[in-house]
């Protein structure tokens, strides 16, 4: 008898839209037993159809009373419901997994005494840790960090990285790297940060380091900023200001899935600076693009970087400073990072991980 999975794609924006989207698309070409099926808003129903062939209209945003109301109406007769966010649908009392990215909300001095992680943040990951049959997490830092706040047992916890999109590769073409970079208003040489605005992603550091290496005449470069936060984009600009390097600093919301790659590629250097990260998909993103890549030494990042990245102390803006210049000066270092890293992405497919989620679903559903 076939089981019916059920996977909440209501979110298609940043790190979390990415793993979903992955996710529906591995998992549509697979039967075993089981049919898969999509919660979505109707302005992402093409989206999310080209992925899915099951797709249920749930036109109400996330982190609302609506949604409490509505996706347990709408995953009533599903064997077994995937919200890939800690906004699970609390009346829901059918088979229940749900992905945890990280519980940065809930420990990083930023957000931890704000009203959001007070009055939702926490009682919400609480109540999910408890309810789930099952957590999905991104990595092994992540889960240690959910069994120590939320207090999750590890049996309880899976551990499946992500993947690298095909579409990331190492391009021939330098020529079709300057027209992307154009069309986003950079000229190379550029170094390169993608990810949203917002404290933990510590972009301030990077701003510092940047502004001493570019105003004291040590390199070249513009930094492309590409990413939005609406919240947080306006101190980034002022900063910008005053360090005295609006004029070599360019911000980028949003780059299309076509033209990000050749993003990647067209930079000299990737500068991954967070303090937090529940995994950091820019890092494989770059290396399967054979950019070299300077990580933060903090959190999940060397777990996913291994040796094919350059650290430094993300409390330390002299150190990311002097690091820049020195992959920037070697050739042989850069050419290095660039090798170490394509190697490294290598390791983290879409593939693997959709059979494990694969996996953990059979043992759910009695399908073992």
């Amino acid at each position: 008898m076939t089981k019916t999975v059920v996977i909440d794609a209501r979110w298609l924006v940043g790190g979390i839209g990415t793993y979903t989207e992955n996710l529906l698309h591995g998992l549509g070409n697979r039967a075993d037993g089981m049919e898969f099926q999509a919660i979505t808003r109707r302005a992402d129903v093409g989206r999310v159809k080209e992925l899915c062939s099951r797709v249920t209209v749930v036109d109400v945003p996330i982190y609302t009373m609506m949604e409490q109301l509505l996706i347990p109406h709408a995953a009533r007769e599903c064997d077994l419901l995937h919200v890939p966010h800690f906004n699970i649908p609390l009346l829901h009392r059918r088979p229940l997994v749900v992905s945890i990215m990280d519980v940065i909300h809930l420990r990083s001095p930023e957000y931890r005494n704000s009203l959001s992680s007070l009055f939702y943040a926490r009682p919400m990951l609480a109540a999910a840790a408890r309810r789930a049959d099952h957590i999905f997490t991104v990595s092994n830092y992540s889960k240690v960090q959910i069994m120590e706040t939320l207090g999750t047992p590890a049996s309880r916890i899976s551990v499946i990285h992500c993947g690298v999109d095909a579409r990331f590769h190492q391009s021939g073409c330098p020529e079709g790297s300057q027209s992307s970079a154009e069309a986003v208003g950079i000229r190379r040489p550029y170094l390169l940060y993608v990810g949203n605005l917002k404290p933990h992603k510590n972009v301030s550091t990077l701003l510092r380091a940047f502004a001493c290496l570019r105003n004291g005449g040590k390199i070249p470069h513009s930094l492309l900023i590409v990413g939005d936060d609406a919240r947080w984009k306006r101190s980034v600009v002022e900063e910008c200001v005053r360090l005295g390097i609006r004029d070599s600093t360019v911000l980028v919301p949003y780059v299309s899935a076509e033209i990000l790659p050749q993003i990647y590629t067209g930079a000299d250097l990737l500068v991954m600076p967070s303090t937090a990260e529940g995994f950091g998909l820019p890092v494989l993103e770059a290396m399967a693009c054979g950019t070299p890549v300077l990580s933060s030494n903090a959190a999940s990042l060397p777990e996913v970087a291994g040796d094919a990245a350059l650290y430094f102390d993300p409390a330390s803006q002299e150190e990311l400073a002097s690091q820049i210049q020195r992959i920037l000066e070697s050739r042989e270092l850069s050419g290095s990072l660039r090798r170490l890293g394509l190697q490294r992405a290598k390791k983290f497919s879409w593939q693997e991980s959709i059979r494990k989620h694969m996996e953990i679903y059979s043992q759910l559903l009695g399908m073992n």
